[in-house]
Formats: structure tokens, C-alpha cells, sequence
């Protein structure tokens, strides 16, 4: 049965994680498009969470994830913030257009990272140990779903408006 751009009898493992972390990465994009920076920003629950500050969290979410438990490199030399909660945070110089492209350049830095190893290759960046690259593209699945969601939601909202 043919999932988005792929078909699961075919593909193999590291194709259908592929696939699925691409699917879900385009979705985010499409979550901004044709919304206006006031849109974007809207605050539509009690939480400071709008569906900009997702992406950005998203974006953030990628870089730990690839660039520091894959890449070996610290969220300090990153210069990312250091928990979740902060990366969710809008400042004023945050816009669609510099959210979007940080993603971009995220996502792009996530292939490279993980382009030459297999699914069983060990990587060390994790703060709580070596954990396998598939380990990570589970976890990152975990994440963008759970996000992918909330967007939905927003984007609704906002929609109906």
C-alpha cells in the first residue's frame, strides 16, 4: 500500500524513515504557508505556543537531534538554547520568512549528518549515552508527529478566523 511518496512493500528501513522524516518536514513548511507574520504568531491556546514558535522549536528539536547527538558538536558551540521550553520562544527578529529558511538550513544539515551512516551506527553526542542512529530517527519521528499535530490544530484555528 503506497504511503505519501513511497511504497512499504518496496522501500527498505532507512527509505521509509527517509520518506517519513521528509513528509513530515515538508508539512511543517506548508503549515506557514500564506500566513501572515500577525497569523503566525497568534496565540490560539493558554500556552505560548503558536504555530511559529513550532517551527522554530522544530527547527531546534532537528539540530539537537543531528548536529549534536549525531554530529558530536555542543548545543553551546551550536549556539542553540539549552532546553526545550526556550527554543519555542519567538523574539522580534523572528519572522516566516528567517524561521523558515533557520528550518531549511536545518533540515539541510540533517541529511548531511546521517547521508554516509547506516541505521545501526552508533553515535555518541547523546548526553545520556551512545545511542544508534535508528534510535534517533525514532525519536525524531516521535517528535515531529507529536508537533505535526499541534500545527494541524493551529493552522485550524487560524483558518477559521
Amino acid at each position: 500500500m503506497p504511503v505519501g511518496s513511497f511504497d512499504v512493500g518496496v522501500a527498505d528501513e532507512r527509505t521509509q524513515f527517509d520518506a517519513f522524516v521528509e513528509d513530515y518536514r515538508s508539512s511543517f513548511e506548508a503549515a506557514l504557508e500564506g500566513l501572515t507574520e500577525e497569523q503566525a504568531r497568534r496565540r490560539l491556546v493558554p500556552s505560548a505556543t503558536t504555530l511559529l514558535g513550532l517551527v522554530k522549536h522544530v527547527t531546534w528539536m532537528q539540530r539537537v537531534w543531528f548536529e549534536e547527538c549525531i554530529g558530536g558538536t555542543s548545543r553551546r558551540e551550536l549556539g542553540l538554547v539549552q532546553n526545550p521550553e526556550q527554543s519555542f520562544r519567538l523574539d522580534a527578529a523572528d519572522t516566516v520568512s528567517s524561521v523558515l529558511e533557520s528550518y531549511r538550513i536545518a533540515c539541510g544539515n540533517a541529511r548531511a549528518a546521517v547521508d554516509n551512516l547506516s541505521l545501526d551506527a552508533i553515535v555518541t553526542g547523546h548526553r545520556a549515552g551512545p545511542r544508534t542512529v535508528r534510535w534517533v530517527y525514532l525519536q525524531v519521528l516521535r517528535e515531529l508527529a507529536h508537533h505535526r499535530g499541534h500545527a494541524d490544530i493551529l493552522r485550524e484555528q487560524i483558518s477559521a478566523r
